[in-house]
This record gives structure tokens, C-alpha cells and sequence, in this order.
């Protein structure tokens, strides 16, 4: 099946099976929290409490595991989703699109605000049932919306796998392995209103394309054997998927401090009292970063693009380079003072030889401030990214690396804090981030060595991830080295309707 013609409705549809395993998850979890009998008796005699029964952790395991899949399916998705509903054929278009990646996260954001605010406090302080119902019903109002909105969506018939897809130009571009790609005919079906780029990068998947005899087509032009013959638009679409891992890999470097594991820890041990009977919780420092985040989206969209539009002719807009650059050194800016601020903080209570330091909370915001400031650089352009430099059919598989990339940097972080325990721990020494204790720690170290990774990861981006970033222009497969094979009869030189290769003819020769 052709690959073009998958847009938008495989993300409405992934987003409608999604959402019926969302609500249900979210339901059954509120019904353990409503229904007694489906959860343990409420303890009375600590330690000595009744364990949950094996079908009550089943329900609750289920719920658990629905919740999982809908906010798989619904993450990605809802992302490619919503960018297809801008016409890119135009200025105007493209502008919207790129604002949109930016109220997106902006709406996440405000979402996580209210959810680890109002709702935990609900949850917490007044009814679980009451705390969980209130999503549930947020659910269902939302479900509601985008139900009555079907009518208005873009959205084409979904055919194909992508994945099946990838595995076949792997599987094809092996079988060929040996074959000389110079002076073979390559396939290249015609597709309706698609024009595919061909590249120079990862060459030796070109092999998959070359038409060995002339039996692998049938009378209709087509490919008999999809295992073993793969047109150049899925070849292509594999490469856009390689040519993000490169910024890809930087991004989680830059994800990395947006986990605050360690920021909570030294709110404990500081001085949380604003005034004499109120101490700050030290989870709500986490919103300061959402704060930042959400407060810089809205200055950047509400007031500095009308400004810079009004006083010069330039693109009011900051680059993918530029924003993921800034992204990094914040990061880096942002490891170093928590590094020196912690350092303040550990004397301050070895000298009043105290488990609380008498320094103020207060200190420890600029560190969270900038951890929100990075994720609304590097995390907005990266995905903002993937979604563009990703052919329409593989929107939520742009989406899907992006939420994978999060994850990657959140086991990576623990993956680091583990090895830096062990190698700092030996030989009866006080390790730099173990124990309870962080007054008997050395958590300023750790700090700076996330600072020096970060270096790295800067370095990295400047003078070898950065080459895959491009502007998008038009609606059409992209590339992001703009190098171009030359095409039979072609200059030396070729034009632009030579870079774009002919999808009216079946066969192409490959020099």
C-alpha cells in the first residue's frame, strides 16, 4: 500500500481507540477507589494491616495497564494529529503549525499544574473516590469535544503498516547486499501528489530499490515480492527515521536535568517556612519549573514574536538550532548552580551542625526556574522537530520518539546516579549521592559532573547533530543533508527538477 496516503486519520484512529482504553483505566481505578470491596480494609493497627487480595490487585493491575495504553496511543498521536490540521502550503499555514507545538505544551503543562496541585491536595485532604472522579470527568468532557468535532478534522482512510514497511527495506537491502547499485534501474511507482528527494545518506539502503530482474514487477508496474523489492518512498521515510537519531540522542542529554530527582531532596533539608505556621511542600517546587515553562511560552508567542515582527523584517522566530542550543547551555547553567547552591547549602548546616540548613528555599528556585527554561527550548523544537522532519505517514511515529525519548533520559539519569553511587562508595567512603543524609554527601559533585556531560552533549549538537537540522519548506518528503544523486541524462550540477525526482515513471536509472 502506498504510504501516502496515510495522514491524519491514523492518528484519529489511534487517538479513538485510545481513548476507550483511557476512560476505561481511569474508571476502574476511581471504582477501587469508591468501592470497598474492591481495595483492602482501611488500617487501623500499624504495622499490622490487611494485604489486598490477588483479585483486587488484578482489578487494580488492569486499570493500571489501560491507563498505560490510552496514554500511549493518545500522547503521540494527539501530537501528529493536531500538525495535521494545518495547510503547510502556505505561509500562514506554517506559522500556525509552529505556534502550535508551542500552545501544545504550554495546555500539557498548565495540565500537569492543576493535576499535581488541586487535584493531589483533593486526593489527599478531602476523598480519593472525589480526587480521581474529577479527571474521569475531565476525560469524559474531553472525549465529548473531540467526538463532536469529527466532522471538521482532516483526515484520509488509513492503509498500511509503517513498521512492516521498515522491516522490508532492512530485509530487501540485505538480500542485496552484494548487488553494484551503479548503472541499475531503481523502482519508483508513481505516487499522486507526492514528490520523493532521493539521498545521498545511508546509501547502501539505496540497494533495496534496485530492480534486479525484471520478474519482480508485475503488469502493472508494481512489486511482486514487497520483501525483497521496496519502492523509494519507503526507503526514503526509513532514512528521515536514522537521520533524527543524531538530535535525537542530544535531546536526551538535555532531558536529563529536566528530572529534578535530587532538587526535592534538598527542599527537605532547607528552610521551607514562609511565615510562622505555613512550610512550602517540597513537591511544589516541581510547579516552579512548570511555571517558568508555561510563562516563557506565553511571553515568546504573545509578545516577542509581534514585537520582533513590528521592529525588523527578519523571522521573528528563533531556529530549531538556536532554541536547541540555548536549551543546552541552560541545562548546563542550570547543573552549575545547583551545583554551587547546594555546596551553600551543605555548609550552612555542617556549621550549625543541623539536619536542616538554615538557608532558604528560596535559593534552590533559580535551578528549577532554568530546568523549566530548557524543556521549553530543547523539548518544544525537538518535537516540534520530529513532526516535521517526519513524512505525514510517520507523524506519530515522530511523536512516539519524542515521549520515548523522555523515557530514555529518565532510565539513563538513574542508570548514572546507580554507577556514580557504586564508584563513589568504595572503600568505605561517603558516597556523592547515597544515604539519607545529603549534609554527608558530596551532591554538589554530582551536580557538576551532569554539567560536564552537558558540555559534551553541546559540543556534540554544534559540530555533528546540528547538520541535521533544516528548515521545512512545502509539504514533501525532507531531507536533511541536501545532497542529491544525479539522475541519467542529468548535469553535473542538477536543478531543482532534477533534485526532485520523477514520480510519473516506474524505473529510474541510479548512476
Amino acid at each position: 500500500m502506498d504510504m501516502a496516503v496515510r495522514r491524519s486519520e491514523y492518528s484519529s484512529s489511534s487517538l479513538c481507540r485510545s481513548t476507550l482504553s483511557l476512560p476505561r483505566g481511569i474508571l476502574t481505578v476511581t471504582l477501587t477507589a469508591g468501592i470497598h470491596q474492591l481495595r483492602p480494609q482501611t488500617c487501623i493497627d500499624r504495622p499490622h494491616c490487611q494485604l489486598p487480595q490477588d483479585w483486587q490487585l488484578c482489578v487494580l493491575f488492569i486499570g493500571l495497564g489501560l491507563l498505560s495504553i490510552g496514554a500511549g496511543g493518545i500522547r503521540p498521536c494527539n501530537i501528529a494529529f493536531g500538525a495535521d490540521q494545518f495547510d503547510t502550503n502556505t505561509d500562514k499555514g506554517r506559522g500556525q503549525l509552529e505556534s502550535f507545538f508551542n500552545w501544545w505544551y504550554f495546555s500539557f503543562t498548565i495540565a500537569l499544574v492543576i493535576a499535581l496541585t488541586g487535584v493531589v491536595y483533593i486526593q489527599t485532604n478531602i476523598s480519593w473516590t472525589l480526587g480521581f472522579a474529577i479527571p474521569t470527568g475531565c476525560l469524559a468532557f474531553s472525549i465529548a469535544i473531540f467526538i463532536l468535532g469529527r466532522h471538521t478534522y482532516i483526515c484520509k482512510k488509513p492503509q498500511g503498516n509503517i513498521f512492516l514497511d521498515m522491516a522490508k527495506v532492512i530485509v530487501a537491502t540485505y538480500k542485496k547486499r552484494h548487488i553494484e547499485a551503479s548503472g541499475r534501474t531503481i523502482y519508483n511507482p508513481a505516487l499522486e501528489n507526492t514528490r520523493i528527494v532521493q539521498t545521498d545518506r545511508f546509501k547502501f539502503l539505496n540497494k533495496a530499490t534496485i530492480i534486479v530482474y525484471p520478474s519482480e514487477l508485475n503488469d502493472q508496474g508494481m512489486t511482486n515480492n514487497g520483501w525483497r523489492l521496496c519502492s523509494l518512498q519507503q526507503v526514503e521515510h526509513f532514512k528521515c527515521l536514522l537521520g533524527i537519531l543524531p538530535v535525537w540522542v542530544a535531546g536526551i542529554g538535555c532531558f536529563i536535568v529536566m528530572d529534578q530527582q535530587f532538587g526535592v531532596l534538598q527542599v527537605v533539608q532547607t528552610n521551607r517556612s514562609i511565615g510562622p505556621h505555613f512550610k512550602v511542600p517540597p513537591g511544589w517546587m516541581n510547579l516552579s519549573s512548570m511555571v517558568a515553562l508555561s510563562v516563557w511560552i506565553y511571553i515568546y508567542e504573545c509578545v516577542y514574536i509581534p514585537l520582533v515582527r513590528k521592529v525588523t523584517e527578519k523571522p521573528p522566530r528563533l531556529t530549531m538550532v538556536q532554541r536547541i542550543r540555548i536549551g543546552i547551555l541552560l541545562s548546563i547553567l542550570c547543573m552549575l548552580v545547583a551545583a554551587m547552591v547546594e555546596k551553600k547549602r551543605r555548609e550552612a548546616a555542617l556549621k550549625h551542625d543541623s539536619f536542616i540548613s538554615p538557608i532558604s528555599f528560596v535559593m534552590l528556585l533559580p535551578q528549577f526556574v532554568l530546568s523549566g527554561l530548557n524543556e521549553a527550548f530543547v523539548a518544544v523544537a525537538i518535537m516540534e522537530f520530529f513532526t516535521l522532519q517526519m513524512p505525514e505517514s510517520m507523524r506519530t511515529v515522530a511523536g512516539a520518539c519524542f515521549f520515548f525519548s523522555l523515557s530514555v533520559a529518565n532510565y539513563l539519569g538513574s542508570l548514572i546516579v546507580n554507577i556514580i553511587h557504586k564508584a563513589t562508595s568504595s572503600r568505605g567512603k561517603n558516597s556523592w549521592i547515597g544515604g539519607h543524609d545529603l549534609n554527608e554527601n558530596k551532591l554538589d559533585y554530582y551536580y557538576y559532573f551532569i554539567a560536564s556531560l552537558g558540555a559534551l552533549n553541546f559540543l556534540y549538537f554544534n559540530f555533528f547533530a546540528s547538520r541535521y537540522l533544516v528548515s521545512v519548506k512545502d509539504n514533501e518528503t525532507i531531507e536533511m543533508q541536501p545532497k542529491h544523486s544525479d539522475v541519467v541524462g542529468g548535469s553535473s550540477e542538477p536543478n531543482d527538477e532534477e533534485k526532485v525526482l520523477d514520480t510519473i515513471g516506474t524505473i529510474q536509472k541510479v548512476t
